[in-house]
């Protein structure tokens, strides 16, 4: 497969952007060079060179009805004609809001939009703090909440440099983070109640809050064993501390409303971006009235010019409307592909006694290589998993057409087809028996 039009942008973006990239896991393309792209559709996309390929990143999750879905680009380009942002309000932000909560299972809870994932994490960690007037958030091995130093530890540590299981240390993810920020954080293994108990115990009065991806998306796609949320709930009140639920990947993908409707688990709080406009850039807190009215009356401050912006919101307002137009048969239809792309690649592995690894949902889903019939949480993947083996799978699976992420986080779209699911599938049969 030539990429050569793509080695010579990247050239050139190396000498304009720092690292010839704008987001640093776009440079662990499964490729011999980052690739650059022309235009994308549904559940395609092509490149600088003309290579057509299947697309199961989707821009790490938020395309969940595909590339550039027709129903988002006319709400977008109809609501862009009265303005790009007022920096004050409109009702169709009122709009969202009410099919927001109309959705997802809170009860008397109110919302406040942003713009990333990263930015509305430390919203949520501020808010948390204030209303609780406690110092430390708990945070789990192998969660991913965002790029900043007040939460970027841990995230995927070395086994060397982790140290306890039971006590782990932070671990920063990033040269250059301020070593003070990791005093505001308790490190905790995941699915594991015993340690949890512990890491309380160890900082009693401390902790404001505990912050977790319900589905652990960022390390396997890992499901919580049975009865563990329910425990870290209880857990959580019985110390005075509030819970948290990072659905940024989860959230609107999984279900209508996410993992809390999955698992039957509502938090205190929770944050939400990525899926919710289907592509565009919004991201969104919600939680219980007595905890968000600390950011309503101005207590924990919040700002943010490109908050609630024309098009942003146009796009979740389509986005939002489109899913409750289809009701229950969108996740069915949804979930069904990535079930049968999930079961199709198990049978391949089988029948080639490959040790290929699918875990997952169903609309977002982890490959690796493992030998482990389930892996349970970060440890357990950096001891079992073998990253590079992924790598050159995916690499190979590019060169059949089939674009994966670096991660292995697999995402399902709506636009994906029963003959994209077949030619994956044909292509992980080609590729296995290579590496």
């Amino acid at each position: 497969m030539n990429h050569d039009r793509s080695k010579h942008l990247f050239d050139k973006a190396t000498h304009l952007v720092a690292g010839g990239v704008s987001s640093q896991i776009r440079v662990l393309e499964p490729a011999d060079v980052p690739l650059f792209f022309t235009h994308a559709a549904g559940s395609r996309m092509w490149d600088a060179d003309g290579n057509e390929y299947i697309d199961y990143i989707q821009g790490m999750g938020p395309n969940l009805f595909g590339h550039s879905p027709d129903f988002i680009n006319e709400q977008v380009n109809e609501d862009m004609q009265k303005g790009y942002i007022f920096a004050g309000q409109f009702e169709r932000e009122l709009e969202v809001a009410e099919m927001v909560l109309d959705m997802i299972p809170m009860e008397d809870a109110t919302v406040r939009f942003a713009s990333s994932g990263t930015e509305i994490d430390q919203l949520l960690f501020r808010t948390m703090r204030a209303f609780t007037n406690r110092p430390k958030i708990l945070k789990f091995e192998g969660h991913y909440h965002g790029w900043m130093d007040s939460v970027n530890w841990s995230v995927h540590p070395p086994l060397d440099q982790a140290g306890p299981e039971d006590a782990p240390v932070p671990v920063g993810e990033s040269e250059g983070m301020n070593p003070s920020t990791a005093e505001g954080l308790v490190i905790c293994q995941w699915n594991d109640l015993e340690k949890l108990e512990k890491a309380f115990a160890d900082h009693p009065g401390e902790i404001a809050g505990v912050i977790t991806e319900p589905i652990l998306a960022n390390t396997n796609c890992i499901l919580p064993k049975e009865g563990y949320m329910e425990g870290l709930q209880r857990i959580a009140r019985e110390n005075g501390a509030l819970l948290a639920f990072d659905e940024v990947i989860t959230g609107f993908r999984v279900a209508a409303g996410g993992a809390q409707e999955m698992l039957g688990i509502t938090p205190d709080l929770a944050t939400y971006a990525k899926s919710m406009a289907g592509g565009f850039p919004i991201s969104m807190i919600v939680g219980r009235r007595d905890i968000m009215d600390y950011i309503g009356d101005g207590t924990v401050y919040h700002g943010g010019s490109f908050n609630s912006n024309v098009m942003s919101i146009a796009a979740t307002y389509a986005s939002l409307k489109h899913i409750q137009e289809r009701g229950s048969d969108f996740y069915k239809d949804l979930n069904e592909k990535g079930r049968y792309l999930m079961e199709g690649l198990r049978d391949i592995s089988k029948s080639l006694e490959s040790d290929l690894h699918v875990q997952g949902v169903g609309s977002v889903f982890a490959i690796s290589f493992t030998t482990r019939q389930e892996i349970t949480n970060w440890r357990d993947h950096a001891r079992n998993c073998d990253d590079d083996k992924y790598q050159q799978f995916a690499k190979e699976m590019l060169k059949q057409g089939i674009r994966l992420s670096s991660n292995g986080r697999t995402h399902l779209s709506s636009a994906h087809t029963y003959e994209d699911l077949d030619k994956t599938i044909a292509a992980a049969a080609a590729v296995l028996p290579t590496l």
